[in-house]
């Protein structure tokens, strides 16, 4: 049996959720309708849900160019039970970045480090690949499933954006699956996204991160100001400095603080920190080379500066503890 049979043999419903992390990127939008259209191939309807909302412009633009259709989970409150069946995809139960919803999650696709708390009737979770659009490409070839231009420009923006054009923790099935999808995708339309991806708000984002950034030996850490939907970008910006090797960029949104977290170095492992660093006030984790978190809060400007403070000291500590 393939995967997609294993996983398919254990769905007992005729219609199922498929659930992304809160803010889903194109890795989790592209990996999410490709899946779709794989169920429905097999016979069985879905709907893909989310919670929080699509922050990039680029992100959006893949959504409405492809024509997914993805609900939020508050417009599916009345209609959600504790017996349907829910997929998780590009993400896992009882991480900082998914909400645990009604339904029972069954199902469990991803590409980050496996949280062993929790188990599903199926689960293909690879850590050592860049993307999960890559395992759902797999799905494709494996099952011999027809890939149209939409879904084959859908997965392969995915796998560019999560590996960084393919430069940063990517795996020989990641390269595998994008020369195997290069005849069916539209490039012109991948350009296009890729070059079109930053706003004006973007840009007082980056000024705001710019004019903040502070540097402790080779960590820096950065504010981009509230509900920035670039902050990995920036984090990955900051990175860039010769100075600095592991890059912290936070943003406070509705509820907390997010974090994005970026290390170049192999003994600086920055899912493990940011896990570490967050323990008894936040979670957080994700690869060895990209990372992220969130802390819980909802006070005053000047708490929040101690709890920033407080958020810093922790990585340094941590951080001085590995080398």
């Amino acid at each position: 049996m393939t995967k997609l049979d294993e996983l398919l043999h254990e769905i007992n419903r005729d219609h199922v959720y498929i659930q992304t992390h809160n803010f889903p990127d194109p890795d989790a939008i592209a990996s999410a309708y490709g899946l779709q259209y794989l169920l429905e191939h097999r016979g069985v309807s879905s709907t893909i849900c989310y919670k929080g909302k699509i922050d990039r412009y680029s992100t959006e633009k893949l959504r409405q160019m492809m024509k997914i259709e993805f609900l939020n989970i508050e417009d599916l409150e009345s209609v959600l039970t504790d017996e349907d069946e829910v997929i998780l995809v590009d993400a896992q139960k009882g991480n900082s970045n998914i909400i645990n919803i009604a339904g029972d999650e069954i199902i469990c696709i991803d590409h980050h480090p496996c949280n062993d708390k929790y188990s599903y009737r199926f689960q293909d979770i690879r850590p050592q690949t860049g993307a999960c659009a890559t395992m759902i490409a797999q799905y494709f070839f494996e099952n011999d499933v027809p890939m149209n231009e939409k879904i084959a420009t859908a997965l392969t923006y995915g796998i560019r954006i999560d590996t960084n054009n393919l430069s940063r923790g990517v795996s020989k099935l990641d390269f595998e699956m994008i020369y195997r999808m290069y005849d069916l995708c539209d490039y012109e339309t991948i350009h296009m996204l890729e070059n079109s991806n930053l706003c004006f708000e973007d840009l007082v984002a980056y000024s705001k991160a710019i004019s903040s950034i502070e540097v402790y030996d080779n960590i820096s850490f950065a504010d981009t100001g509230e509900d920035c939907p670039v902050i990995a970008n920036i984090s990955d910006f900051m990175l860039a400095l010769k100075e600095v090797s592991f890059s912290v960029v936070y943003s406070r949104k509705d509820g907390g603080i997010k974090l994005s977290v970026r290390s170049e170095k192999a003994s600086l492992d920055a899912g493990k920190i940011v896990s570490e660093a967050l323990v008894g006030i936040g979670n957080g984790g994700g690869h060895a080379e990209m990372a992220g978190g969130f802390v819980p809060f909802d006070g005053n400007e000047q708490a929040a500066v101690v709890l920033l403070d407080t958020i810093k000291e922790r990585f340094v500590s941590v951080i001085g503890s590995y080398k």
